[in-house]
């Protein structure tokens, strides 16, 4: 017993020397990137893509249009794939680094407010949530978010403790980014106007965010370079925010407004699992309970976006709850904190939760890498309908799609997977032209489909008798000149060859 504590001690001995940004970092770029690729582009990583392959003049017509709110990530995304490709692997990428960063940045932070053993663990189960692996593998803004919020953090405790106009700068840098990539994550700036208002009051010590030997002087100071440091930041996002609130109609209609329950489902839907999301929430309360005033900083950074975003989604449609991901790290920073504490008796123990964390979110963690619907057991094969029609595709055949102004994004789902789909017969304008994610099309669709005798039609959902399920004119169009051929029903969706009628 005594050799294997002995044994322990060294082997603890040895990680200190390691910088303890290195083993979260390490391991959080290892698990996001298994199984990378394995999953489809999903409704929203469709529109990522769509977006992304645009012009700078379309992406601004699509901002004023219906997307002003993601308008900077998709910029920035259009920038990367002219550089590396649009592959499936491509798109997620920046993803996998902004999370890989996030892990390192959390643990530097847990480290200088807390100590080395609290910024090593909260890294290391930020980087075994099934989370962290969903939105680090996902073509969306929501990873970048996260980096940066911590980032944010990071250089906000560092111009407290030493303030200088360099890291103010910086701070306000961060900030800014924050807001052009994710507006509500702004909502964590209450947080920080919290901390910054209780270091005037009681200097950086009395806040949690420096020990009693940093200098406590020019804490009026402080307070105004903070504002100076928020004020360019909210200049610069603010026409963004009053632009996304004008369209807040169109991009969010399927948003309800939230009810308690959302609240408690809350640390599943964070984390990707109910029961490594309640595990979590457990744990970050005994941490809390154990830092005290230093608990300040990370456990208003959890509680006020929340509380806020859940205030406002009583009034508006706003509550979703990846809009929250970048809450994360904070959570893992108070857990970090609780088994820090066991860490400094048993340290196997401490190992322990974060590899049970870790064997807990397993299931989801396999179930996230096969699709990234949700529910999960809803699945939706773009590629293998995709598939179908490339096995079958003869020259001149058409294509169909219903519905059509859909988030489910057929078009997108299909033409990303085809290198030379068929006639989108139907439509008039295209969604670049329109500045949309949707085409518009032909309001007298017979006269659009006269002299096409072969239409492949892609359907939402599982249909025997696919026309019988196309609504409206368009429907009345294919039924009185088609038949159907052929059914390839597919995860999600039906693909149907249609024929002309005999003397058409």
């Amino acid at each position: 017993m005594g050799r294997l504590s002995e044994s322990t001690g060294a082997a603890w001995d040895r990680l200190r020397r390691v910088p303890v940004w290195v083993p979260p970092t390490l391991l959080t770029l290892a698990v996001t990137l298994t199984g990378l690729g394995s999953a489809q582009l999903w409704r929203d990583e469709l529109a990522t893509w769509s977006a992304a392959s645009r012009s700078p003049e379309d992406l601004a017509r699509l901002a004023g249009t219906i997307d002003a709110a993601t308008g900077p990530y998709y910029l920035l995304m259009h920038g990367w794939t002219a550089i590396v490709g649009d592959s499936t692997i491509a798109l997620r990428v920046p993803a996998v680094l902004a999370m890989t960063v996030a892990a390192g940045l959390l643990a530097v932070l847990g480290a200088r407010l807390v100590d080395r053993r609290t910024g090593l663990f909260a890294g290391l189960l930020f980087a075994v949530l099934p989370g962290t692996s969903r939105y680090g593998q996902e073509a969306r803004p929501y990873a970048l978010a996260t980096m940066l919020a911590v980032l944010a953090t990071l250089l906000l405790v560092a111009a407290l403790r030493r303030p200088s106009w360099a890291r103010w700068a910086g701070y306000a840098a961060a900030v800014a980014a924050l807001g052009l990539l994710h507006l509500i994550a702004l909502t964590l700036l209450a947080a920080h106007g919290l901390v910054v208002l209780l270091v005037w009051w009681r200097g950086p010590a009395g806040a949690g965010v420096a020990t009693r030997h940093h200098r406590a002087a020019e804490r009026d100071r402080r307070v105004w370079r903070w504002v100076v440091a928020v004020v360019p930041a909210a200049l610069l996002v603010a026409p963004l925010l009053l632009k996304a609130r004008a369209q807040r109609s169109r991009q969010l209609d399927w948003v309800h407004l939230v009810r308690l329950d959302d609240l408690t489902a809350l640390p599943g839907g964070v984390a990707q699992s109910s029961v490594v999301g309640g595990l979590l929430v457990g744990v970050a309360a005994l941490g809390a309970a154990r830092l005290g005033r230093r608990a300040l900083l990370p456990v208003s950074a959890v509680l006020l976006p929340v509380l806020l975003l859940f205030a406002a989604g009583e009034v508006v449609p706003l509550w979703v709850p990846r809009y929250l991901v970048f809450v994360v790290p904070f959570a893992c920073l108070l857990a970090g904190a609780a088994v820090a504490a066991v860490a400094a008796v048993a340290p196997p123990a401490a190992l322990a939760v974060v590899v049970l964390a870790g064997l807990l979110g397993l299931p989801d963690q396999t179930a996230l890498r096969r699709t990234h619907e949700w529910p999960r057991s809803a699945p939706v094969d773009y590629a293998g309908a995709a598939r179908v029609i490339a096995d079958g595709q003869r020259p001149g055949d058409a294509v169909v799609y219903s519905p059509r102004q859909s988030w489910l994004f057929l078009d997108l789902g299909i033409e990303y997977h085809l290198d030379d789909p068929p006639r989108d017969v139907l439509v008039t304008e295209d969604e670049v032209r329109r500045g949309d994610l949707w085409a518009a099309e032909c309001p007298q669709p017979t006269q659009c489909l006269a002299g096409t005798t072969r239409v492949w039609l892609v359907i939402s959902g599982r249909h025997a008798e696919p026309l019988a399920a196309v609504t409206g004119v368009k429907g009345d169009a294919l039924r009185a000149d088609f038949t159907v051929a052929q059914v390839w029903p597919r995860p999600g969706l039906t693909v149907a060859l249609l024929t002309s009628r005999p003397g058409r």
